[in-house]
């Protein structure tokens, strides 16, 4: 018998059992579209955190008061710590590469550890340091024409933070030392905040002093994991006489860009061991934390991909029921054409043909399931990618730097592929039993059987 033919004869059976076979391929085509959903989604995410993670700089660390412990609010990477609170309010945005920090008003047993001008010359001693600037950061009320709204706010030093930043300018300058009544703004601040665009050179109120914008920051699209876009920047002077509730001698956190990026993890265990003794602590007692983009990129990524591969074997659950009906309906086909088989092996067809026969069945019916399950998946995908950050709580974080949207899901030529190849196996494997023993029917037997 040839292929064709063996081709033509399982299609003419699976086209006489219509209802039955569709109803099998349906739980094929659930259980396909539910595969790449979850997978489509865990790879879109990951892509769009690497993106966003990427504009952080990978040799920049960030020194934090307290000990992190767990993840932000809203579905974003918020590093929290043990024994910090956060300085004029929650923060909502971090700046560059910074993770969200802590400060209080004095290191003991029953208050919070903060970050002084000790630990900075601390950290500066370090090996692999090139440069180190403190930056105090809270919350603040700012008003522009008849608007006011309460934002971030972070007081830095110009001369060393713009070596740091990898952010760009939009329109303007940067902040330069002598800016004691400037401020750079983020682009979320300039054309969102308010009910008109702030521009260069515009005045806004600042905790109730008048600033003077300088420059204004290109999009950063890095949204919930330390966006500048909503973040107010001016000279460290300046904000400590708004943030009044840090002292003169603390910061917020403290950023320190590597000598090279080979040497992130180096100099991240010199900067801890430095602070250790300076703070005269144990790596038991440790009160701060040295976070770098790359070490918080892998340990997102790592929970991601947890995360994914634990629903996609959720997802898997529904074509282990599919392959159990197709098996299902494969053995009722063999019941009903028991005697259809007997007068083929009395026509001379081989027991190896009768079962390609079968087998070609299922087969069909996996790679049926598997392009119709293909073509839902883009369908739920593309419903995913629309709405999907908005349902997950993640908001701006949908967007790209640019402004560009960024999909929450993405559906990769490889796993087109390997949808299809597993759904056909899937329907194969399900086939074989009932495939034998339809080869293995005697033939009086089965000539005999009504």
């Amino acid at each position: 018998m040839k292929l064709t033919d063996i081709l033509r004869l399982s299609l003419n059976s699976l086209t006489h059992r219509g209802l039955r076979s569709w109803l099998t391929i349906l739980g094929i085509i659930i259980g396909v579209a539910a595969v790449i959903a979850m997978l489509s989604i865990g790879q879109g995410m990951s892509q769009n955190i690497q993106s966003r993670m990427g504009g952080f700089g990978a040799d920049v660390l960030t020194v934090s008061a307290g000990q992190a412990r767990a993840f932000g609010p809203e579905g974003s990477f918020n590093v929290r710590f043990e024994g910090g609170s956060p300085s004029e309010g929650s923060r909502g945005d971090t700046s560059g590469s910074s993770s969200s920090s802590s400060s209080g008003s004095s290191s003991s047993s029953t208050t919070s550890p903060t970050l002084t001008d000790t630990d900075l010359n601390a950290v500066l001693s370090a090996d692999g340091v090139k440069a180190a600037t403190g930056i105090i950061s809270g919350r603040a009320e700012v008003s522009y024409l008849s608007k006011s709204v309460t934002t971030t706010v972070e007081g830095i030093d110009p001369t060393v933070w713009n070596t740091m930043t990898t952010s760009e300018i939009s329109s303007g300058r940067l902040l330069e030392s002598g800016d004691g009544m400037g401020v750079l703004i983020g682009s979320r601040v300039a054309t969102e905040t308010f009910d008109s665009n702030i521009t260069v050179d515009s005045q806004i109120l600042v905790g109730g002093k008048t600033f003077t914008v300088v420059g204004i920051l290109k999009e950063s699209g890095t949204g919930g994991f330390g966006s500048d876009d909503r973040t107010i920047f001016m000279t460290i002077s300046s904000a400590r006489d708004i943030l009044t509730s840090i002292d003169q001698s603390e910061y917020s956190s403290i950023q320190v860009k590597v000598e090279s990026t080979d040497l992130v993890d180096a100099t991240i265990t010199s900067v801890t061991n430095e602070l250790l003794s300076s703070r005269d602590v144990t790596s038991d007692t440790q009160d701060f934390t040295v976070t770098s983009p790359t070490s918080m990129l892998e340990t997102i990524t790592s929970t991601m991909q947890t995360m994914t591969f634990f629903l996609t074997g959720i997802a898997a659950v529904s074509l282990l029921v599919g392959a159990i009906g197709i098996a299902n309906t494969m053995f009722m086909s063999v019941m009903e054409r028991t005697r259809l088989i007997g007068i083929l092996k009395s026509l001379g067809t081989k027991n190896s043909e009768i079962m390609k026969l079968f087998v070609a069945e299922s087969g069909i019916i996996g790679l049926t399931g598997g392009l119709l399950g293909v073509f839902l998946g883009f369908i739920v995908v593309g419903i995913i990618s629309e709405i999907g950050f908005n349902l997950m709580g993640l908001g701006a974080a949908g967007r790209m730097a640019g402004g560009t949207s960024a999909s929450v899901a993405v559906v990769t030529p490889e796993l087109v592929f390997f949808a299809l190849a597993f759904s056909t196996i899937i329907g194969i494997v399900s086939g074989l039993i009932p495939a034998r023993k339809a080869a293995n029917l005697e033939v009086v037997e089965a000539m005999r059987s009504e």
